[in-house]
């Protein structure tokens, strides 16, 4: 996992062409006139899903989730959010990887949440091996805009 803000993304991340692509979008992205849903960067090796919603508070279990095929960044466009986090084998009561939607859930107590904040202008990168909690309120709900880049980790090969 990787915390950042955007301007110094470049020179924390090694760079892949998809990940280059990734990048150069949330720079060059409108963040306000871009509307929710998915927006193609390259194909399905690099896209975006444009996120509007409500922050929520952390209940007493966090639902967490985790990706195989796909890294995820993170990036808030507007307002803040805690997204929560844990190593994917320390996360206890995982459903099975539905591969479809390339997505496996977990279960954590709050009081075991490794809590990240983030805020607009910054991104937060998830690894297959990162289980993240996004959407948790940082005192009380508040709107936030996000832009989510999908990136094959097919295509970050050789990047170790």
């Amino acid at each position: 996992m990787i915390i950042t803000d955007l301007g110094h993304l470049p020179h924390q991340v090694k760079l892949s062409a998809s990940i280059q692509k990734a990048i150069e979008f949330l720079q060059d992205a409108h963040s306000a006139e871009l509307q929710p849903g998915r927006v193609a960067i390259d194909g399905e090796t690099v896209y975006a899903v444009i996120q509007a919603y409500e922050t929520q508070p952390a209940g007493r279990e966090v639902k967490f989730e985790a990706h195989r095929k796909y890294v995820d960044i993170q990036y808030v466009a507007a307002g803040e959010e805690v997204m929560g986090w844990i190593a994917l084998e320390d996360l206890p009561g995982s459903t099975s990887y539905d591969a479809e939607k390339d997505v496996v859930f977990g279960l954590l107590p709050a009081s075991q949440v490794i809590p990240v904040r983030v805020h607009a202008g910054q991104a937060a990168i998830f690894f297959p091996e990162d289980a993240h909690a996004p959407k948790l309120a940082v005192y009380t709900s508040i709107p936030v805009k996000k832009i989510v880049i999908k990136v094959a980790v097919e295509a970050m090969q050789g990047l170790a």
